[in-house]
């Protein structure tokens, strides 16, 4: 029985040393990173808008594939989160009023998207929406679930086409740009009434159509000078910031009287 038992074990040793090789050879999982020159921007009154320029690198990617051209990126800039109101105007005796409104939670309040290619070259539909990426893919959830889903569907559109029009949702096709196999710039816009906060920096890595991974980084964007010092009284201090603004209306529109009043 000896000389089975041997000859078994040195077949099962050569499958193990055979199959070593394999193993070692198995590509790496490509990923993503990216990084930002600073962690904060600060913006005054006369800000009318920038480009903010996001750094990033593949990493462990296919020579080939990125020879190829088969790898695509996608970078959004996300606002902080808030709750948006919605509302329809209709008119009544004349008189335009607003009649309907919905409340959506949790709403970014910017969202600017960079690309390597137009979204449809680059993945099927069903991947953004699994993603929750891009602009018309973002879930707006709605205060209350209960109103009937075109009402739903209706005012969700209403969002987007308003946030479109005043320049916080946007998209750059091109606006991610390869420098070498591995390093890449991104380029978003920051619109001239982008909102004071915490902005998220995400990174979509696609290899051929496939989603791979995903990298984030911070961002505070804040006012500065003597804007700052204003939004930081109205805050902390929202009553008496209320009453002073009051009281300054007042003055303003008596010294106005005296001043144009005719004798």
């Amino acid at each position: 029985m000896t000389g089975p038992n041997a000859f078994a074990t040195a077949i099962l040793l050569s499958l193990l040393v055979a199959a070593l090789p394999a193993k070692a050879q198995t590509p790496l999982t490509e990923g993503i990173q990216i990084g930002l020159s600073t962690d904060n921007v600060s913006i005054t009154a006369g800000f009318s808008g920038a480009d903010l320029t996001i750094f990033g690198s593949l990493e462990n990617p296919d020579p080939l594939v990125a020879r190829q051209g088969r790898y695509d990126v996608i970078v959004v800039l996300e606002g902080p989160p808030k709750p948006v109101v919605v509302r329809r105007k209709d008119r009544v005796l004349g008189v335009w009023i607003n009649l309907e409104s919905e409340t959506f939670e949790n709403v970014p309040v910017s969202y600017s998207v960079a690309t390597t290619r137009p979204l449809q070259d680059i993945t099927e539909p069903n991947s953004y929406k699994q993603l929750s990426l891009g602009a018309s893919n973002l879930y707006m959830q709605p205060a209350d679930a209960g109103d009937s889903p075109a009402t739903i569907q209706e005012f969700t559109a209403a969002l987007r086409e308003r946030k479109a029009a005043a320049g916080l949702y946007s998209e750059n096709v091109g606006g991610v740009q390869f420098l070498s196999q591995n390093l890449f710039r991104a380029t978003v816009r920051l619109a001239p009434n982008v909102p004071v906060g915490t902005h998220k920096a995400r990174a979509f890595l696609f290899k051929s159509g496939l989603f791979i991974k995903e990298s984030s980084a911070q961002l505070e964007i804040r006012k500065s000078g003597f804007e700052q010092s204003i939004f930081r009284v109205a805050h902390d201090y929202a009553f008496l910031y209320g009453v002073f603004a009051i009281s300054l209306a007042m003055l303003t529109g008596w010294l106005g009287r005296l001043v144009f009043r005719r004798d």
